[in-house]
Formats: structure tokens, C-alpha cells, sequence
């Protein structure tokens, strides 16, 4: 099942991806993020230089997975399945919020392990981690997936071409 392929305005869930970086909370890195024309395709684009100085340490773009800021049931899918290339090397991860995260630090975490070839990557439910917080994945209550440059200073240049439900 489709959450965005970036053939439209809109994901397919009728929601709009935002980026931002570490600097809500001090931190240096920058990110220029948006669409690409590669392939005859259309990609989300995330690039830009991933600083650690005050803090800081991310770029990200994020979908929220309800227009209207509600939860998502996504419990009846296995994971998520994404179609993406690095065309530079670094540390890639999808981030999930759920009802749960209300912290800005606190999120789920699955890490990306992308090369600078297109190709499909699963990510099952099982692969996402808590990171400051101790309750356990609820995905019948999610609110977000972002792609994200974390945790170590590199230049980050990711293409997204499409993002799914993984079926169970």
C-alpha cells in the first residue's frame, strides 16, 4: 500500500512532507530539501551538512501519516518499505512519533542501510528501536515517519523515489 511515490503535491495519504534541522534547538546543520526530476521519475531530495557543534547532530524530512493530525492504524501492515539510494555515505535512519514520543528526543528508530545504487530496503516493525523512552512500538498509534541524517557529522545527499506499507 502506497504512502508516497512524490507523483503529486501530496502524499497518498493526503499529507505534505516538512523538513527541518537540529537548529530548533540550537544545533548548526543545514538541509536543503524537495523534489528531483531523476529518471523521469520524481524524488524527495534531502542534502546538506549534518553538524554535531551545540548539540546538534540531524536533518530530516518528515510526512505526517494523518492530514488532519490525527493517529494512524498502520497494525495491519508489517513495517515499512522504502525505495532510496545515497549518493553520499553516511548515517541514514527512518524515524517514527507515535502517540507515545511527546518529547522532541524521543522517537523510534530503524536504521537505512542505503548505497548509491536504487533499490528496495524492508523495514518490519521489529527493526525500530525507542530512543528515550521505554514503552514498545505501538504502530495502531503513529503520527509521523521521517528520513533523517543523524548522529554524526557528515555531508548527506539522499533520494527517496517511494515509500510503502510493508504487507504482512
Amino acid at each position: 500500500m502506497l504512502i508516497d511515490d512524490f507523483s503529486g503535491e501530496r502524499s497518498a495519504l493526503g499529507s505534505s512532507w516538512q523538513g527541518f534541522t537540529d537548529r530548533v534547538m540550537g544545533g548548526l546543520s543545514d538541509m536543503q530539501a524537495g523534489y528531483r526530476e531523476v529518471d523521469g521519475s520524481t524524488v524527495l531530495a534531502m542534502s546538506g551538512q549534518v553538524r554535531l557543534e551545540n548539540n546538534g547532530g540531524f536533518i530530516q524530512v518528515r510526512l505526517p501519516l494523518d492530514a488532519r493530525g490525527q493517529l494512524f492504524d498502520a497494525s495491519a501492515h508489517a513495517g515499512l518499505r522504502v525505495n532510496a539510494r545515497a549518493l553520499k555515505p553516511g548515517a541514514y535512519y527512518l524515524h517514527l512519533r507515535t502517540a507515545d514520543t511527546r518529547r522532541p528526543w524521543a522517537y523510534y528508530r530503524a536504521r537505512l542501510e542505503l548505497t548509491d545504487q536504487w533499490g528496495d530496503i524492508d523495514i518490519p516493525w521489529s527493526a525500530f528501536e525507542g530512543r528515550s523512552l521505554n514503552r514498545p512500538l505501538d504502530t495502531s498509534r503513529l503520527r509521523s515517519v521521517a528520513v533523517v541524517a543523524y548522529g554524526e557529522a557528515f555531508e548527506a545527499d539522499l533520494e527517496v523515489r517511494r515509500l510503502a506499507w510493508l504487507a504482512q
